[in-house]
This record gives C-alpha cells, structure tokens and sequence, in this order.
C-alpha cells in the first residue's frame, strides 16, 4: 500500500466505527427510540458494518489506481446500509433531506451517507485531500507516459 493510502487507512481505521455509532445513535436520540435499541445488536451490527468497509478499503488500496473501481467514500457509505436496516427494524421514520442527498444516495432514509470526509470527522479532510490528489496526479501521469 502506498503512503498516501497508507495514512487514510490509518485515519478510517480509527474514525469509521465511532463515526457509524454517532450516526446510529443521532437518529434514535432524535426520533426518541433510545429505550427500544438492543444495545448488543447495534454494537454487532456497527462492528461487523465497519470491519467490512475496512477490509474493502485495505482491498481498493492494495489494488493498482488503475484498476480500482470505486473510491473510497463509496465503500464508506455501504457501511451505512446494515445500520439503515436496523433503523428500520426499529420503526425509524425517514429524516428529511435536501434534492442533492435525495438524488446522490436515493435509499438512504437516515441522512447517514457522508457527502465529504468532513461529514465523518474533521480530521480526515486533509488526509481524504491529499489521497485524492495523490490519485489523480498518478493516474494523470502514469496515462502520459503511455503514450
């Protein structure tokens, strides 16, 4: 793995989990659904969502950035379906959101989909960034020199 991915990994490893509990609890906090959550399920269902989204993560940066076919933020916000289910399970209502969330991520009911790294935690933003840029500066040359 190269370092830029490197240094995201590292960064998701830690933010990822605490991120997808927040999200999970911001909604049941919200519609007043605290006493109906199986704390155990939740915590297995959360565990279980990001160990996944990391070992796709540890799989898209250990391919070459030319064959890789989804980015990460698109691996993170699968890591929010099995969390939608259970909110469902519950008896969630569907939070409003805005045309642009409706459109970009259509079956997500919660508004836990991340638009920027920002939405998952501050911290990533500079990493996210510079991963991107390190990407696309690779793609960019390594597809010159091809020519």
């Amino acid at each position: 793995m190269d370092e830029y991915s490197q240094r995201l990994f590292d960064a998701l490893s830690g933010s990822l989990e605490p991120w997808l509990r927040r999200s999970f609890d911001r909604v049941v906090s919200d519609q007043n659904m605290v006493p109906r959550v199986d704390v155990h399920r939740r915590d297995a269902v959360i565990g279980d969502a990001a160990r996944t989204a990391l070992d796709r993560l540890r799989h898209l940066f250990e391919t070459d950035v030319l064959e890789q076919r989804h980015n990460p933020l698109q691996i993170i916000r699968s890591a929010t379906d099995p969390i939608t289910a259970v909110l469902r399970d519950l008896g969630a209502q569907r939070v409003e959101r805005d045309e642009f969330q409706q459109r970009s991520f259509p079956d997500d009911d919660f508004g836990l989909c991340p638009a920027t790294w920002v939405d998952i935690d501050e911290s990533l933003a500079e990493v996210g960034l510079e991963w991107g840029a390190w990407k696309a500066a690779t793609v960019i040359t390594r597809r010159r020199d091809r020519m």
